[in-house]
């Protein structure tokens, strides 16, 4: 069922023209920034974009521009885990990593002693149902890496609108998110 989900989601993503992309992001980040609970965090934790995902990466450079600390995931192939590292300078500070994904270069960054400090998180996915199951693309990072924390962060999603569907299954290990923005809406999964 996850792998369905996940073929035709990511198939309808693609058929969105680039211009209709950045157009839906744009979108996306001014709602995503007028969120209370991103007003209020300090530490915010991103992570880059690839393929025809929301350009997250504009979303960074205004945290940034913001006055937020920055962490950014990098993928630890010997734990198979997340590992979290400060970041202030996208063009120095990260490199081509995993699946072409630019990541944190250990030697540039300074590495989260604990995930906890982070007080806002916005996560990838896939596919998201409103009341906040998430799909990922199927290695379990994000939820090992939240699994990890003892102080959870504000949890939000963004994503287009086509990547809402009715239902999507669960495991016990999978984490919800509190929110999901898209470029039509702001949707409160706790509601």
């Amino acid at each position: 069922m996850k792998q369905v989900i996940r073929k035709t989601i990511l198939a309808l993503r693609e058929q969105l023209s680039y211009d209709t992309r950045a157009a839906y992001s744009a979108a996306i980040i001014e709602r995503l920034i007028q969120l209370p609970e991103y007003q209020q965090a300090n530490l915010v934790l991103g992570y880059m974009n690839f393929g025809a995902e929301f350009a997250s990466e504009l979303w960074i450079q205004q945290a940034l521009a913001d006055g937020k600390k920055l962490a950014l995931p990098r993928v630890n192939h010997h734990t198979s885990q997340l590992d979290l590292y400060w970041v202030d300078d996208l063009e120095n500070q990260l490199a081509p990593g995993l699946w072409g994904i630019r990541e944190p270069v250990v030697e540039l960054c300074e590495r989260l002693d604990t995930p906890n400090e982070v007080e806002f998180a916005l996560l990838p996915g896939v596919a998201f149902s409103r009341n906040g199951a998430r799909l990922g693309y199927g290695g379990g990072f994000y939820d090992k890496l939240l699994a990890r924390m003892t102080s959870k962060p504000a949890l939000a999603a963004a994503a287009f609108a086509l990547q809402i569907v009715e239902q999507i299954p669960q495991e016990a290990t999978d984490v919800k998110v509190e929110w999901i923005i898209t470029e039509q809406e702001t949707v409160d999964c706790s509601a």
